[in-house]
Parts: C-alpha cells; sequence; structure tokens
C-alpha cells in the first residue's frame, strides 16, 4: 500500500505561503514571496533531496498544480526530470485544466479519494505545499508522514500549515537535520493521540481559585 509523505518548507511562526518566490502566490497581499532562496545553501538541497529522492508520485492541491505545472514543465535538472515523468495526482474541480503530463485528477472528498488511492499502488504519495489538501488529509487522518523543512524567519502573516481547527494528534520524530543556514529538516510519523498531565501537584488555594473564577469569567 501506499505511503502519504507530506512535505512542506515553512516558517518559525509556520508560513508556508510562497517560498520560492515573489509571484509565486501573493493572494491577500502577500509581500514576502521567495523567503526561502536567501537561506538556501547546499545542506538544504542535500536535506531536500532526502525527502524526494525516494519512489514517488504527487499529490498536489489545485493552487499548487497550477504553480508546478507553470514551472517544471520547462525544467530539465534531475528534480525537473522526475517531476515530469512520473503521475502527478491532483485535488481539483473539472474547471481546472491538468495540462501537465501524467496528470490525473481527483475529484469528490480528498480524504476518501486519496484513501482510495493509497491502496491502489505501491508508489508512495509526495504531498508537497497544498496547505488547503493538507489540511483536509490531516483531518481524514491518511497522512503517514510529515517533513517540516523550517526556515529560521517570522513573517507575521501568510498562509499557514496548521489552521484552527486541525485534529489534534501527537507525532514522533523519526530524523532531524540542520543547515550550516539554520534550516532544520524534522520527519514526523504519527504515534497516536495526545495525552496531557500536569507536569507539577495542583496548587488548591485562595489564590488558585479566584485565578481560576477569572478564567472562567474571560472565556
Amino acid at each position: 500500500m501506499r505511503k502519504v509523505r507530506l512535505s512542506t518548507f515553512l516558517t518559525i511562526d509556520g508560513v508556508v505561503q510562497a517560498p520560492g518566490g515573489p509571484t509565486e502566490d501573493w493572494t491577500g497581499g502577500f509581500p514576502y514571496g521567495g523567503w526561502l532562496a536567501p537561506h538556501f545553501d547546499e545542506t538544504v538541497g542535500e536535506m531536500m533531496e532526502g525527502w524526494i529522492g525516494r519512489d514517488y508520485d504527487l499529490l498536489l492541491g489545485r493552487r499548487t498544480y497550477e504553480i508546478f505545472a507553470a514551472h517544471w514543465p520547462e525544467q530539465d535538472d534531475e528534480i525537473g526530470r522526475t517531476f515530469n515523468a512520473i503521475d502527478k495526482f491532483v485535488v481539483a474541480g473539472p474547471d481546472t485544466p491538468l495540462t501537465w503530463a501524467n496528470s490525473h485528477r481527483l475529484e469528490g472528498d480528498p480524504g476518501e479519494a486519496v484513501r482510495r488511492l493509497k491502496s491502489s499502488g505501491d508508489r508512495d504519495l509526495l504531498v508537497q505545499g497544498s496547505g488547503q489538501l493538507a489540511q483536509a488529509l490531516l483531518a481524514a487522518d491518511v497522512i503517514d508522514e510529515i517533513t517540516l523543512m523550517v526556515f529560521p524567519i517570522v513573517l507575521g502573516q501568510g498562509k499557514r500549515l496548521f489552521r484552527d481547527g486541525v485534529a489534534a494528534t501527537a507525532w514522533r520524530m523519526t530524523e532531524t537535520r540542520h543547515s550550516p543556514s539554520g534550516v532544520i529538516c524534522s520527519r514526523y510519523v504519527p504515534a497516536g493521540s495526545v495525552e496531557t498531565a500536569a507536569i507539577a501537584p495542583q496548587v488548591q488555594n485562595d489564590r488558585e481559585q479566584a485565578r481560576q473564577e477569572r478564567m472562567r469569567r474571560e472565556g
């Protein structure tokens, strides 16, 4: 059975919008497109090869597909040749033309469509970018691995990978590496539900009761 592997660039504050260039996604007036470029070094390239270099097909949302379909067919480097040759599965409606070679449309509920796709072959499905699709796949519990490449910047605005409403889940780190430019690449696999506990004995006195009451009033 295929595995679904989510891999993405993001900032310290979780922004995933337009890492590659100013024209990639300026929706919402986003002014920081291309924020990863100043931190891209040889080690970052090696870390990218580590997550991209395995046997896979691409699984993309509509916006990321349109970005990739405009860029990668013109590229003749190793990643470009790979992307152009493999299958691309795209979660998009019929109004989105699939002009890139070997592109296949997935319609209907994204979680159910990807669940069926997982059982249909043996090549892993690599999700890149595709923040909206990632939200749906996390909610559907079909992601088997997350690789996060965190860049040492805070933007304070832009589309984020983990937005309000994402299901609470625990993850276990299986690998981590960092570059001289401060980029941290970490890989995670699901580890069940989130567990909670108190780190110290709970105090019960008048001050604590007053604090709890104030929290209730403030909501």
